[in-house]
């Protein structure tokens, strides 16, 4: 793997509480783009879990309905049912249903990219993905995508909006892993700096690609991260220029639309 896997116990979010639970998450979690097919091998390296525990949790994953076995190459694929879990957490999602037209809407106006994104774990997760470039890009990127959360602006957003003891925690397992983490932990720092100051910050880990993003802090246990990008060659700070303020103009919108949606259901409670 080109990315070190933090080993079960040093997952940032992993608790105690269900152990056989947790270990057959991990499982579902080893399927990545690009790995679709798993045998029970390749499953306990990516998880380190033992090849035994590996195969007792196959077989009752592949009885839940959770994985397909292919009996004649002796590997495992995510199931259907799997994707039915994420299209109910996308059509159940408030902050989605708000977010997708003002995003479509700013990217068509502004012929640039615009995402939402969460963190799960030391990654961030794409939860919409509108693609408007203003150049043809080989990059695609579609909803549920991951990417780095030390390398790209979403991350570092995040880290800038989250609470102490989780950056800390964070910023740890990337220094663990991270040959050039000197360099790179001056530029996170910048970037959360940017952020308190700025309201957002700016990054290109990808060639030609400059993000910039924002967050979200919809309560106590909820940050979502927005960005906007383009493929140019311009420099970074005059794309922030230009960029900026339909960034910071999107997230306050959208942060008073969750606001009133979080009121109204409140209400509605009452």
């Amino acid at each position: 793997m080109s990315r070190m896997t933090p080993s079960l116990d040093e997952k940032p979010g992993i608790s105690p509480a269900n152990r056989s639970l947790e270990r057959g998450v991990e499982i579902l979690r080893a399927f990545r783009p690009g790995s679709e097919l798993l045998g029970n091998a390749e499953l306990a390296e990516r998880t380190g879990l033992s090849r035994s525990t590996v195969s007792r949790l196959t077989q009752t994953l592949v009885g839940v309905g959770m994985l397909q076995q292919e009996p004649h190459l002796r590997r495992y694929r995510l199931a259907p049912a799997v994707l039915s879990l994420a299209h109910a957490m996308r059509s159940g999602s408030t902050v989605l249903h708000l977010a997708a037209p003002m995003m479509r809407a700013l990217a068509e106006q502004q012929k640039i990219n615009v995402g939402l994104a969460a963190a799960d774990r030391d990654e961030m997760v794409y939860l919409e993905s509108i693609r408007y470039n203003r150049r043809v890009s080989l990059r695609n990127v579609v909803s549920g995508q991951r990417v780095p959360m030390e390398l790209t602006s979403l991350g570092r957003a995040y880290l800038a909006a989250a609470d102490e003891a989780r950056r800390k925690t964070l910023l740890s397992l990337f220094k663990s892993r991270r040959a050039d983490w000197p360099s790179l932990s001056a530029e996170i720092k910048r970037s959360i700096e940017h952020v308190g100051a700025k309201g957002y910050c700016v990054a290109s880990w990808q060639p030609e690609v400059v993000a910039l993003a924002a967050p979200i802090v919809a309560d106590a246990s909820s940050i979502f991260v927005v960005n906007v990008s383009v493929s140019t060659p311009e420099p970074m700070s005059s794309v922030a220029r230009e960029l900026a303020p339909h960034l910071l103009d999107l997230v306050a919108r959208l942060d008073k639309a969750i606001c009133a949606a979080d009121a109204n259901g409140a209400d509605a409670q009452a």
